[in-house]
C-alpha cells in the first residue's frame, strides 16, 4: 500500500490530489500519516508549474535574438534566485554580468540595443553613418561594416555586459546631449527586433558632431548632397534644439552649398548660431555668411558663398 501511493504521488501530483480528496471522507485515517508527504509533494509539484509558467511567459513576452537584462528581469518579478535557477535549468545562459540570453538563440548587437531600448529604457541608439547604412543611404560612400557608431545622453553608461561583449564588430560609443534623446528618431525593423535609429537629418547632424576628428566635412557633404526629400519642419525643429553651434553653422553652409530646395523653407532667424567666429578645421577658407573655415576643397566645388 506505501508503495501504490509513492507510485502515486511520483507519477502525476494533481492526480493524487484529486484521489485524495475523493477518498478523504472514507479513507482519510489510511492517508493521514502520509499527510506531510502528500502536501509536500503538491506544493513542489504547483511550485514547479508556476516557474514552468513564468519562464514561459517571460520567452514569449520577448522576441528571439534579444538579451534579457538581469535588472529588467528583477523589476518584473523575477528573482536573482529565480533567474539563478533557470540558468541551471537551461532555459537562459549568461553572456556576461547581468545579462542572458535564450539557450541556443543567437544574440548580436541588434539584440543588445533591444535590451537597452525596450528593457532598460535607455536612449542608447544607432547613429551617425551607422544609421545611415542601415537605413540605406549611404550608397555612395564606403562604410566600414565591422564598427558601428552608438549615441547616447551625456549622462547615460553602457551596462558592464554589453560594453564586455563581443559582438563581432567595434562598437563606438558617444555619449552627448547635443541633441535630445527622442527627436528625430525612426523606427526599423530588423529581423524579430524593432529599433529606434537616427532619422537621415539627425544622422548627418550626428556626422558632423563627430568631424573633422572622425570623419571629414567631405564625407558630410557627399551624404547631404544626397537628401534632397527631407521634412523642412524636421530640419527646423532639429536645428532648433541642437546645441552645437558648430554643427548648425557646417549643417547650414553644406545645405545651402548643395543647393537643396528645402532650405529656402527654413526659418533662419530662430537657429541660434551663436557669435564669433569658428576654425573647423587648420588651413582652411573662411565662410562670412557662417563665419567658419571650412575645407579648401567644399570651396574648389559648388557655388561659393
Amino acid at each position: 500500500m506505501i508503495n501504490s501511493i509513492t507510485i502515486s504521488i511520483v507519477e502525476l501530483n494533481s492526480l493524487f490530489f484529486y484521489k485524495f480528496r475523493y477518498y478523504k471522507c472514507p479513507n482519510f485515517t489510511f492517508f493521514k500519516p502520509y499527510g506531510d508527504l502528500v502536501y509536500f509533494s503538491l506544493y513542489i509539484g504547483t511550485m514547479n508549474t508556476d516557474n514552468r509558467t513564468k519562464i514561459n511567459q517571460l520567452l514569449q513576452s520577448q522576441p528571439y535574438g534579444a538579451v534579457f537584462a538581469s535588472s529588467w528581469l528583477t523589476s518584473q518579478g523575477y528573482s536573482p534566485e529565480l533567474q539563478k535557477r533557470y540558468k541551471n535549468s537551461n532555459w537562459l545562459v549568461s553572456i556576461g554580468t547581468g545579462a542572458m540570453k535564450r539557450n541556443g538563440d543567437e544574440v548580436r548587437i541588434d539584440g543588445g540595443l533591444y535590451a537597452l531600448q525596450e528593457q532598460l529604457k535607455l536612449s542608447v541608439h544607432i547613429g551617425g553613418t551607422s544609421a545611415l547604412s542601415r537605413l540605406g543611404r549611404s550608397q555612395y560612400l564606403e562604410l566600414d561594416s565591422n564598427q558601428i557608431h552608438l549615441f547616447g545622453s551625456a549622462e547615460e553608461n553602457l551596462p558592464k555586459w554589453f560594453r564586455e561583449y563581443e559582438w563581432g564588430l567595434l562598437v563606438n560609443y558617444h555619449a552627448s546631449s547635443f541633441l535630445p534623446p527622442a527627436l528625430g528618431m525612426t523606427e526599423l525593423t530588423s529581423g524579430n527586433l524593432s529599433l529606434m535609429v537616427s532619422s537621415p537629418i539627425r544622422a548627418i547632424l550626428e556626422c558632423l558632431y563627430l568631424a573633422p576628428s572622425e570623419m571629414s566635412y567631405i564625407e558630410c557633404y557627399e551624404l547631404l548632397e544626397g537628401m534632397s526629400n527631407v521634412r523642412p519642419a524636421t530640419v527646423q525643429q532639429l536645428l532648433e534644439v541642437c546645441t552645437s553651434v558648430k554643427v548648425k553653422r557646417m549643417f547650414l553652409f553644406l545645405a545651402e552649398k548643395a543647393g537643396h530646395s528645402w532650405m529656402k523653407h527654413l526659418v533662419k532667424e530662430k537657429i541660434s548660431l551663436g557669435t564669433g567666429k569658428r576654425s573647423l578645421v587648420k588651413a582652411g577658407v573662411y565662410v562670412p555668411a557662417y563665419q567658419i573655415t571650412v575645407p579648401k576643397e567644399l570651396m574648389d566645388n559648388g557655388t561659393d558663398l
